[in-house]
């Protein structure tokens, strides 16, 4: 497969709060040159070090993916690095003056509709696909989680999620080359069950959750008691839970939505084994954990 490297065509600004740890930042995207790569710089820190988005440098995986290099750190970053593999930009650098990347409407949406309107810079320069000459296979025996990496001549994924959930059953997604990544999976948002939410927030995740940036999934009865704590939490307005099972905060782009940003978010992550890949990709309820190790040893099996 041919196609040459590619950057932006000029500077894109986002400001918002990360989700996990509830920080405002002001954020830039900018054009890089061949052969860069995805690179990270914390303006905010006395040296402003530069961190590359590759799996040796991935730090935390709990509920997103951080990577860290010496004093700086840089967290939730899956789904940015999708939308930039999902519209083919090889090179780009990304200035961020806090810790965490911000969730805006928590997918991969702002980014695409930036991007987009402007198109590419070609670079005039071939890119360099990352080819196997065998399977690689990670498992997580504890779960039952695994992601599988095989030889191809173009890139593919296919994923099965299963949540153990009666109101998303088990969904599938399916990304080639032919599939529209900017509708079909760039604007899936992320999700949380509604039980989740209050040990997530006691443990210092999802301090910048709000309605505007999840999905939320009502698995079970939720009491007065319940939604008033809830909106106590977030400074909610008025939410209750739909026939459906969700909160009735928004409305679902798709049925299969949290399988498909399940997609969103394997896509970002395994672009951290460095690259474009030419590799057929099957998993079975991927996560952040398995994706990175996924990546990892994609780029231990490249290096050999």
């Amino acid at each position: 497969m041919k196609n040459n490297q590619h950057t932006l065509k000029k500077i894109y600004y986002f400001q918002g709060k990360g989700l996990h740890t509830g920080t405002y930042a002001h954020m830039k995207l900018m054009p890089a040159p061949v052969n860069t790569g995805i690179r990270f710089r914390r303006s905010d820190l006395r040296s402003k070090p530069i961190i590359e988005a590759v799996a040796d440098n991935v730090s935390n995986t709990a509920r997103s993916t951080t990577i860290s290099a010496n004093e700086a750190v840089v967290v939730t970053i899956e789904h940015l690095l999708s939308a930039l593999t999902g519209l083919g930009i090889d090179n780009a650098f990304i200035e961020l003056d806090n810790i965490e990347v911000p969730i805006l409407d928590g997918s991969a949406r702002p980014y695409i509709e930036a991007i987009v309107k402007d198109g590419l810079q070609d670079q005039e320069v071939p890119r360099q696909y990352l080819t196997l000459s065998q399977t690689v296979e990670v498992r997580n025996e504890r779960t039952g989680s695994w992601v599988k990496i095989e030889p191809a001549d173009a890139p593919s994924a296919d994923i099965t999620v299963d949540f153990n959930s009666k109101i998303l059953g088990i969904q599938s997604a399916h990304w080639d080359m032919n599939v529209d990544y900017a509708q079909e999976i760039g604007v899936c948002r992320t999700f949380v069950f509604f039980h989740e939410i209050e040990y997530l927030y006691r443990n210092n995740l999802i301090k910048g959750g709000d309605v505007d940036n999840a999905i939320v999934i009502v698995e079970n009865p939720v009491s007065e008691e319940q939604l008033s704590s809830l909106q106590n939490l977030f400074n909610l307005p008025d939410v209750k839970p739909t026939a459906e099972g969700y909160l009735n905060n928004l409305e679902l782009h798709f049925p299969d939505e949290c399988g498909r940003h399940k997609m969103l978010d394997l896509l970002g992550d395994l672009r951290l084994a460095g690259g474009f890949f030419n590799a057929r990709i099957t998993a079975y309820k991927p996560g952040h954990s398995i994706n990175t190790k996924a990546a990892r040893a994609l780029r231990a099996a490249l290096q050999k």
